[in-house]
């Protein structure tokens, strides 16, 4: 994936199927403790692993935990890709 020089991070519903990035904050304090107690804390490693039909919800994988997000919790977690 490349990234201009300007925008150097996506949010996680940017990202595909398949994709990895890297948490680098949690945008929305309303589901910040949520997602902490999930494993969703900056510097872990998230994959996507499957988008719905409808785009809504997704699933990732963060910290072992297999967790479905809708598109508009994701839209708050600011992530850096990571290029495997």
């Amino acid at each position: 994936m490349i990234l201009n020089k300007i925008q150097d991070f996506l949010t996680l519903d940017m990202l595909k199927s398949g994709g990895k990035a890297i948490i680098m904050e949690i945008l929305d304090t309303n589901i910040s403790i949520k997602l902490i107690e999930m494993g969703c804390l900056p510097g872990e490693t998230v994959l996507v692993r499957m988008t719905a039909i409808g785009k809504d919800p997704i699933a990732i994988e963060v910290s072992g935990n297999l967790i479905a997000l809708r598109r508009s919790e994701a839209r708050s977690i600011r992530v850096k890709p990571v290029d495997e």
